[in-house]
Order: structure tokens, then sequence, then C-alpha cells
């Protein structure tokens, strides 16, 4: 059973700093690209970031480049995301997500998803 357990949100003043973990089980985690995605109320679920399966390559959304970072431990099957200088617009259920070798920033091109963590940034 493939599962993937989301943890580190919570509520952060504005500029202040969380890093999410994403801790995954069931599948070959190194042979996966891993994304993070985030949805605020009444907004469509949106990429945020990504890492190739070696961790070599990553990628971002315009709106969080350079303030947040992903990265992975293959060993521990965990996937990072360090995120700095949060704004009330980041506010949303952030969600760590799996596919198989190849990146996307597109929702429905990845196979699994965690259930999502709560990240609220106040002014």
């Amino acid at each position: 059973q493939v599962q993937l357990v989301e943890s580190g949100g919570g509520l952060v003043q504005a500029g202040g700093s969380l890093r999410l973990s994403c801790a995954v089980s069931g599948l070959p985690f190194s042979s996966y690209f891993m994304g993070w995605f985030r949805q605020a109320p009444g907004k469509e679920r949106e990429f945020v970031a990504g890492i190739s399966w070696s961790g070599a390559y990553t990628y971002y959304a315009d709106s969080v480049q350079g303030r947040f970072t992903i990265s992975r431990d293959n060993a521990k099957n965990t996937v990072y995301l360090q995120m700095n200088s949060l704004k009330p617009a980041d506010t949303a259920v952030l969600y760590c997500a799996a596919r198989p070798y190849s990146s996307s920033r597109l929702v429905q091109d990845y196979d699994y998803w965690g259930q999502g963590t709560q990240v609220t940034v106040s002014s």
C-alpha cells in the first residue's frame, strides 16, 4: 500500500519559515519524481516545486522561486520543502505527490498523493 504522509505545517507570521516533510512508503522512492502542490480556498491545486529521482534537478513555480527549496533523502524515503520569507498569499493546504521517473508540473500526471498539511501565514 502506497502512503505519502506530510508533516510540518502550521501557523507562521509573514516573513517566517516552515519546513515540510513527506514520508513515502510502498513504492520504489528513488525511481519517482516528487512534487509539492498547494491549494488555497476557492482556487485550483497548483504546482509549487518538484525534484528529480536523483535530486539533481529541481523545478519551482515563479511565485516561490528563491524563497522555497525542495530536497530529498532517498535513504529515508522522504522529500522536504523548506519555505522561507513566507507571505499571506502562501496560505494553502500543501500536498506532496509522486510520479514515476519524469518531471511534470501537471496535477493530472501524478499517481499518488498525500493527505495534505495546512500552512497559514498571518500578516
